[in-house]
């Protein structure tokens, strides 16, 4: 199984600015982690399974998700496909130059390890938004196997067993959520556009909306995506941060006018300030950019890259 490096965030120069605030909530998150019933010492986990060819398929997983017991849930990595070249070789996207029918295989072999069908499948169609979908039954297949009739969607949320929904990364934050009290679920992909708009909290309002779901009973999952030592942005965009969530969020860079944004915990915040509790967050120390050759990332492949892909669905009573 392939080394991930693993990001040690406090380990980071910037972190000495970290107010005691900021401290504490870190503290407080570790303590009632480890205090939960079956808590594990990690927020991610890899795994492999057998392709029917008899290849070895590498996907990621958050116990904390799987703990609920009622979803079906990864994020893929680049291991496992059939995609050639610089899509290699579990790649999600048709759109960027890829064989459709290498596409569909791969769907169809993430279809296996999660026991569904690719038609079971409904995709987001993503465009910096924070605009959100509730999805039905209506919508199987959508934007892998038949057209979609709706656009720029960057979030989806849905209480129907057996849809599982997907979205797609190269670097920018899959969130994911989990009700287990009514049963509802909620997959967005949330890049820097998307977190300055709050996607995070925007999912929980959408699930209490459409479901009921309160923000106390929620699980979320922050998933793999650029780090802050991989992630350079210019002044304007981390300014819109550091005025919305403190100092904390972005550090400046080596190089003048340039900051480190902090995506990871950014997402944290708006989640914990959306009222999730801290014990309820797992998020991520697995960057796409330091691990190029394990999972897609368009900073470190300057665009030439497949997709990765987020697939969360609700088990059927059968299941």
């Amino acid at each position: 199984m392939f080394q991930i490096r693993r990001t040690d965030m406090g380990g980071h120069p910037a972190q000495k600015q970290k107010s005691a605030w900021d401290e504490s909530i870190r503290n407080e998150q570790h303590e009632q982690t480890a205090h939960r019933p079956g808590a594990v010492d990690s927020a991610i986990q890899q795994n492999c399974a057998l392709t029917r060819d008899g290849k070895e398929l590498e996907y990621l997983t958050f116990p904390l998700l799987e703990q609920t017991k009622i979803v079906r849930h990864l994020f893929s990595t680049r291991r496992g496909g059939v995609s050639c070249g610089e899509f290699s070789s579990m790649n999600f996207s048709a759109d960027r130059g890829d064989k459709r029918e290498n596409v569909l295989e791969n769907f169809r072999r993430m279809a296996d390890v999660l026991g569904c069908q690719v038609e079971d499948m409904a995709a987001s169609h993503q465009t910096h938004t924070t605009n959100i979908r509730r999805m039905t039954a209506e919508d199987r297949g959508k934007g892998i196997l038949r057209p979609r009739d709706y656009c720029d969607v960057d979030g989806m949320v849905t209480n129907e067993a057996g849809l599982v929904l997907v979205t797609f990364y190269a670097d920018c934050v899959p969130l994911y959520f989990v009700d287990p009290v009514h049963k509802a679920i909620g997959l967005a992909h949330s890049g820097w556009r998307g977190t300055v708009g709050r996607m995070g909290e925007r999912m929980v309002e959408a699930m209490a909306e459409e479901f009921g779901s309160r923000p106390e009973d929620l699980y979320a999952a922050i998933g793999p995506s650029i780090c802050r030592d991989c992630y350079e942005v210019s002044e304007d965009v981390a300014t819109a941060f550091l005025h919305m969530l403190g100092d904390e969020v972005a550090v400046p860079g080596e190089v003048p006018g340039k900051y480190q944004l902090d995506l990871w915990l950014a997402n944290e915040l708006i989640l914990r300030q959306a009222g999730l509790s801290p014990s309820h967050i797992a998020v991520t120390d697995i960057c796409t950019c330091h691990n190029s050759e394990y999972l897609f990332s368009h900073r470190a492949s300057a665009g030439k890259r497949g997709s990765l892909a987020a697939f969360l669905g609700l088990k059927e009573a059968k299941d």
